[in-house]
């Protein structure tokens, strides 16, 4: 077998390639044990949808050493460091998945389906027989957080979009979706004991048609903007559906509800949660807005507080996303019951209000059994020690020393994952070449490095194919770099082997770009 057959993304730990191909056709059949039933029957799905293959399933007692099945297999020996591991053999007579987990069976489908010729996807193809070469694999992941964020408050997507990008996911191996639900433009989430956070913060009037960078957003400055309304939240009764089919493709879901700033959606339907009262409008234009929560007021912690006991309500993931990101002390200058705070606290001045909100917001969600994380504004000697960082701009190197302490950091770098950004800005190459660790850091401290993380900001992405546009194929290279060792990694391998992934995109109607043009300025 030449090397070139071998078309996986992310590339695998190990791999052998071996003489002779295994035939896939009708006649094949799929062998479960009980940890794996439900790995079975996604493969069955996926094999019936997009190659015609509808097989059988057949008890492993049944066998009796027949050949012409995939067999998947569960081992009792726990991999305590390496559950997601999976081993994947195809010979000429049956094809092995193994794993300890069901997680790391699922991730042996994953390779195993790129393993199939792209000329069999679609169509009617039960009479043809699939050829798949003779291959060993073994293979783990570098970090435990492979992750994708959508921001859904600037624009909502809906159920069938987030479906599709999970079941991208899944394909990729990315194991965390970060969900960004509220913001200054929307907020997404129903509350059942604040009902105005839909019924006026999950709508705007427009979106803003220009704006300058760097220009700080007041609902006082009239700037045009582009009349079509924006609107959208998801229920409770959405929420399960989605995180159910998350949980079947192995994804944790984050939420992000971003506090004490980017609230003018919440504001706007409960005012009196602001320093000045108000009133106040979901925002049409973008950026960094003065008007955010009081800190010196108990109705807000009450506020905050009731909205993540909801929150928590539906969200089986340990982890909360609070955001905490570029929060302006303006208001909280002039506040009195801001200042009243400070004298009462010893916070020593408006700069300290944040980290308190950050550790009181932390200590209750531990209370809970739950842990904060927070963009890196929210950084400070004084934060709960539990409390994770999300990097994604400026002060590296404090975020860095954080680390060293002892501080759980994912990396989101905004200059290489921002899948926002023009292909010009940021090319496939520079995504791909980003790593979440830098070379002078200290190996002795990566286990504080849980991960990468691409994040995908929708202020003026507002529609499913710029969606895709943006995401892929960069999303394929991050996932790589959340998968593969480093020193595997390799970007001319990587776009002889996305060649062969496109056809995937194309089966699940993934509105991509050209080679030319996600090669922009290479």
């Amino acid at each position: 077998m030449i090397e070139e057959e071998l078309q996986i993304i992310p590339e695998p730990v190990k791999v052998s390639l071996n003489e002779g191909v295994f035939l896939l056709s009708q006649k094949t059949t799929i062998q479960v044990d009980l940890t794996s039933t439900g790995n079975g029957e996604y493969l069955k799905q996926v094999l019936a949808l997009h190659y015609g293959l509808n097989l059988a399933f057949e008890e492993p007692s049944q066998n009796n050493g027949r050949k012409n099945s995939i067999i998947f297999k569960t081992s009792k020996e726990k991999e305590l460091n390496n559950p997601e591991k999976y081993s994947l053999l195809v010979s000429r007579e049956n094809i092995t998945i193994s794993a300890t987990t069901s997680i790391g069976g699922f991730y042996g489908i994953q390779s195993l389906l790129q393993l199939i010729p792209h000329k069999a996807l679609k169509g009617d193809k039960i009479s043809l027989e699939i050829s798949i070469p003779c291959i060993s694999i073994e293979d783990f992941p570098r970090f435990k957080w492979r992750g994708f964020m959508l921001d859904e408050a600037r624009h909502f997507f809906g159920k069938k979009q987030v479906k599709k990008m999970l079941d991208l996911m899944a394909l990729l191996k990315l194991n965390t979706f970060h969900w960004h639900l509220t913001d200054d433009q929307g907020w997404r989430v129903e509350i059942k004991k604040y009902p105005l956070l839909t019924k006026i913060g999950s709508k705007r009037e427009g979106t803003i048609v220009a704006q300058k960078k760097g220009v700080i957003s007041s609902q006082k400055l009239k700037v045009p903007i582009d009349g079509i309304p924006v609107s959208g939240y998801y229920t409770r009764e959405d929420f399960m559906e989605i995180i159910e089919y998350a949980n079947e493709r192995y994804i944790t879901i984050i939420p992000e509800l971003d506090f004490p700033g980017h609230t003018m959606a919440a504001l706007a339907a409960y005012p009196e949660l602001s320093c000045t009262g108000g009133p106040f409008e979901v925002s049409t234009r973008f950026g960094i807005h003065r008007d955010v929560f009081c800190i010196g007021k108990e109705e807000v912690f009450e506020f905050t507080q009731n909205v993540l006991d909801e929150v928590m309500d539906i969200f089986p993931s340990k982890i909360i996303h609070t955001g905490g990101d570029e929060v302006l002390r303006r208001r909280w200058n002039k506040c009195p019951e801001c200042q009243n705070r400070i004298n009462e606290e010893g916070l020593e001045g408006s700069e300290n209000l944040q980290v308190y909100f950050t550790n009181r917001i932390a200590d209750y969600l531990s209370s809970k059994g739950r842990q904060l994380m927070g963009w890196n504004e929210i950084l400070n000697d004084n934060l709960n020690k539990d409390a994770i960082c999300h990097y994604w701009t400026n002060n590296l190197k404090l975020v860095l020393q954080h680390a060293i302490k002892g501080r759980k950091v994912v990396m989101s770098e905004m200059s290489a994952v921002y899948l926002n950004y023009p292909y010009n800005l940021i090319p496939t190459k520079k995504t791909y070449l980003y790593d979440p660790i830098p070379d002078e850091y200290s190996k002795n401290y990566e286990k504080y490095i849980l991960g990468i993380e691409a994040c995908l900001w929708t202020e003026f992405v507002s529609n499913k194919d710029t969606l895709e546009w943006q995401a892929f194929p960069r999303l394929i290279a991050i996932a790589e770099t959340g998968w593969t060792p480093k020193n595997k990694r390799n970007f001319d391998s990587f776009l002889k082997r996305l060649e062969s992934f496109l056809p995937l995109l194309k089966a699940f109607d993934v509105n991509y770009p050209t080679k030319e043009e996600f090669l922009q300025d290479q």
